[in-house]
Order: structure tokens, then sequence, then C-alpha cells
């Protein structure tokens, strides 16, 4: 499950010092995909990912994952990006120099199929990435 994003070359952040040394000073735009176990929602949530940085016509300048359950203190740092949503686990952000932009969460990943969430995410790519 972990390989499945890093295979699209989607950094790993396993510790808080990791999150901080990616977003904390980041400028541009940065991807934040909240990894998770969850078989309803994350086994379309990773390959939604990879269709809609491989159909976007823009894409965000940097590519980042926390795994929630598994590095539990990234998690909860990466998600201090993201103040005013609450946690979901998978979720996908992204930010715009330093700051939230957009956030497809639990309940707009789950029950959905792959094709339809990378959709959301190619349309936020093309809103906050050019």
């Amino acid at each position: 499950m972990r390989q499945e994003l890093v295979a699209l070359g989607i950094e790993e952040m396993r510790t808080p010092e990791e999150v901080d040394a990616r977003l904390g000073d980041a400028t541009g735009t940065v991807l934040v995909v909240v990894n998770s176990m969850c078989g309803c929602a994350a086994r379309n949530a990773r390959p939604a990912v990879g269709m809609a940085l491989q159909n976007a016509p823009v894409r965000p300048e940097r590519l980042t994952t926390v795994f929630a359950g598994q590095d539990g203190a990234a998690t909860a740092r990466a998600r201090e990006y993201f103040e005013g949503w609450p946690p979901s686990s998978p979720s996908i952000g992204l930010l715009k120099n330093g700051k939230p932009v957009f956030m497809l969460e639990r309940h707009r990943i789950e029950g959905r199929s792959a094709e339809m969430i990378a959709e959301d995410l190619v349309a936020a790519f093309e809103e906050y990435c050019r």
C-alpha cells in the first residue's frame, strides 16, 4: 500500500520532522496524500492519485504522503497544516504557498470510483497549480 504511492514518485513523510521539512516553508503547490489501510476508500484513492497525476495538464510541484495508522506522529503533524478540516483517512489535500486550498476528505472518496476521484483532483490541480 505504501509502495503504490511511492512508485508514483510521491515522497513519504514518516516523522514530524520530515513533515515540517517538506511542508514548513513550502512555496508553490504540494500534494499531501493521507494514505490508510481502509479497503473501502483507500483502495480507490491511491489509483485515483496516479490517474490524476498522469492525466492532469498541470500538477503540484511536490508530491508527499503520510500513512495514517502506521506513522501516527507524522500524520498528526501533516494534518496540522490543514487547519479547518477534521482528520480524515484517507484524504488528499493541496497546499499552495503553505496554505491549504483543497481537501478531498474520506466522505468524498468512499463509494466513488477511482476515475471520479481523479476528476476531482485534476480539477483542483487546474485551479490551484497554474
